[in-house]
C-alpha cells in the first residue's frame, strides 16, 4: 500500500501569556522517523496531542488520509497504579500496537525502563515500519532510531535532516562562530578607538607647534584640525555599524539559549547535619497484604552525609523499599527499622506529587512557610527561576515537567529536610533542567537517596554508594558498574 504524506501548513500554538510556535508548515513522509526536542514547556507534549486529534491548534490545518491510524503512548500514564513506572509503560505500548498503527507517537517512552527494557524497546522502536514521532531527551534513543529533529526552540520550530549529534556539532559550531564574529569586531573596535586617539594626538601636537606662527603656518594648522575632525567622524559611523552587528549577533548568541545558573540557598546548613547514622535497616523485609515478602534480609545503613543510589529491574522492589522507609501504609515491613520523622524528609517522585495542582507557585512557597514576607517568597522563587509575576502566579496544574521540578526543588530549599528521597526524577526533564537539577542536588547539605538508572547523574550529584536489589535481595555497595 502507497501511503501518502501527512500535511501540515500554517500551524500554531499560543497561549494568553507566550507563543510555542507559529507558520509551521511541513510534509511527513510515510516512514519518517522523527523527535520532537526542546526546552521544558516549549509545547513538545502538545504538539503530540494535536497530532494525535486530541487537542486543537490555534490556528493552523492538518492533513492525512482516512488509512492513517494513530497510536499514542503518554509521557505520564494513569489509572496502573499498581504497576511500576517499566510496567505501565510496557502495557501501554502494547495497547497502542494492538490498534496497528502506521503512525506511533510517544512522549518520552523510555523515562520508566531499566536498562534492559529500554534496549527492548529501541529494538521493537528500529523495526516498526510505520512513521514514529517520538518526545524524547534520550540521547541514545535519538542517536539510535530518528533521522528528522524538530527542535521548537524561540517560538519557531526548526526541522534538521540528521541526526542528534550531527545536529548538536551543527548548534555549537554556530554558537562558536557568532562568539568568534563577536571577539572579532571587538578587537576591531578596540583597534578603530587606538588609531583615533593616535590621529588625535598627532592632530593636537601639529596644532600647538603652529600657534607659534599661527599666521605664517595658518593653513596646515586647519588642514591638520580638519583631518582629526573626519577621522572622527569615520570612526564614529564605523563603530555605530559595528555596533548594530553586534546587538545582532548578541541576539543570534542568546536564542542559542544559554542556560541559566541556578545557585540555591538551603535552610538547613552542613554544620547543623552532623556525622550519624540516620536510616538503619537490620534483617528487614518488606512485602504487600497477604504476599510472600518482596524483599527479605534487608541490612542498609545511610549516614548524614552518604549519598546512596538503589539499582535494579522494574517491579524489583526498588519503590516499595522508598515506601517503607516513608512508612507507608500499605507495605507490610519486618525487623528493625530506624529512619528520620516523616517531617524531616524529603520525597521528590518522576511525577511530583508534593505539588498541589490548584495553587499557584507563589502560593505552593507561601502556604509552605507562612511566616515569610511576600518579598522573601519572591526572592525564594527567583534563585529557582521563577521571576516574572505571570510565572509566579502561574497554577501547578499549567506548569511543564521541568517547572514542577524546579518548584519542587524550592520547597526543599525552603525547608530543607535531613534526608532527600528520589526516585526517578530525571525521567521529564529536558537537557536545561537537568543541569539546574544537578546544580541544586549537588549544593544540598543532608543525606540522599536515589533510584535512577541514569549513570551520568548519580555521578555528577555525588553518590558514593550503590545497592542493587537482585531477586529479592538487597546486595552490598558495589563500585555502580
Amino acid at each position: 500500500m502507497i501511503h501518502k504524506p501527512i500535511q501540515i501548513k500554517n500551524l500554531q500554538l499560543s497561549f494568553p501569556h507566550k507563543t510555542c510556535f507559529d507558520d509551521f508548515t511541513v510534509q511527513i513522509p510515510y516512514g519518517s522517523r522523527i523527535a520532537i526536542i526542546g526546552r521544558n514547556g516549549s509545547g513538545k507534549t502538545t504538539l503530540l496531542k494535536i497530532l494525535n486529534g486530541m487537542l486543537e491548534p490555534t490556528t493552523g490545518d492538518i492533513w492525512c488520509t482516512d488509512d492513517v491510524v494513530f497510536g499514542f503512548v503518554p509521557q505520564i500514564i494513569e489509572d496502573l497504579d499498581a504497576l511500576s513506572g517499566g510496567q505501565r509503560l510496557n502495557k501501554a505500548v502494547t495497547e497502542a500496537l494492538s490498534l496497528e498503527p502506521n503512525v506511533l507517537l510517544l512522549d518520552e517512552p523510555t523515562n520508566h525502563l531499566d536498562i534492559r527494557n529500554k534496549k527492548s524497546l529501541m529494538r521493537m522502536l528500529q523495526s516498526y515500519p510505520g512513521t514514529l514521532i517520538v518526545v524524547s531527551h534520550d540521547t541514545e534513543l535519538l542517536r539510535n532510531c530518528i533521522d528528522t529533529l524538530w527542535h521548537i526552540d524561540n517560538g519557531k520550530i526548526h526541522v534538521f535532516s540528521g541526526n542528534y549529534d550531527d545536529y548538536i556539532r551543527e548548534l555549537r559550531g554556530r554558537r562558536a562562530s557568532i562568539e568568534q564574529e563577536l571577539a572579532r569586531l571587538d578587537r576591531q573596535k578596540k583597534d578603530m578607538h587606538h588609531n583615533l586617539m593616535k590621529e588625535q594626538t598627532r592632530a593636537a601636537k601639529s596644532k600647538t607647534k603652529g600657534e607659534k606662527s599661527i599666521h605664517q603656518r595658518k593653513w596646515p594648522t586647519v588642514v591638520s584640525n580638519a583631518k582629526a575632525g573626519r577621522a572622527e567622524e569615520t570612526s564614529g559611523r564605523k563603530k555605530s555599524a559595528i555596533d548594530h552587528k553586534k546587538q545582532d549577533l548578541t541576539e543570534q548568541l542568546s536564542n542559542l539559549h544559554l542556560p541559566e545558573i541556578i545557585v540555591p540557598k538551603f535552610s538547613l546548613g552542613s554544620a547543623s547535619i552532623g556525622d550519624r547514622t540516620i536510616v538503619s535497616i537490620s534483617d528487614g523485609s518488606v512485602g504487600y497484604a497477604e504476599q510472600k515478602p518482596l524483599l527479605q534480609k534487608i541490612s542498609l545503613s545511610v549516614g548524614s552525609r552518604d549519598r546512596i543510589a538503589i539499582q535494579g529491574d522494574n517491579a524489583s522492589g526498588k519503590s516499595t523499599l522508598i515506601k517503607a522507609i516513608l512508612d507507608d501504609a500499605s507495605v507490610i515491613k519486618s525487623g528493625n527499622w530506624h529512619a528520620p520523622k516523616i517531617s524531616d524528609i524529603g520525597y521528590l517522585d518522576q511525577h511530583y506529587g508534593t505539588l498541589s495542582a490548584e495553587k499557584t507557585v507563589l502560593e505552593t512557597i507561601a502556604d509552605l512557610l507562612p511566616n515569610w514576607t511576600h518579598i522573601e517568597v519572591r526572592r525564594h522563587l527567583n534563585d529557582f527561576l521563577f521571576r516574572k509575576n505571570e510565572e509566579v502566579n502561574s497554577l501547578v496544574a499549567q506548569l511543564s515537567g521541568g517547572e514542577k521540578a524546579r518548584l519542587s526543588l524550592a520547597q526543599i530549599a525552603a525547608r530543607t529536610p535531613k534526608l532527600l528521597i528520589l526516585d526517578e526524577i530525571t525521567n521529564n526533564l529536558d537537557l536545561e533542567t537537568r543541569v539546574h537539577v544537578i546544580e541544586v542536588l549537588k549544593n544540598y547539605p543532608g543525606a540522599m537517596i536515589v533510584i535512577s538508572h541514569d549513570a551520568d547523574f548519580l555521578e555528577e550529584i555525588g553518590v558514593n554508594a550503590y545497592f542493587k536489589i537482585s531477586d529479592g535481595y538487597v546486595l552490598v555497595p558495589d563500585d555502580g558498574n
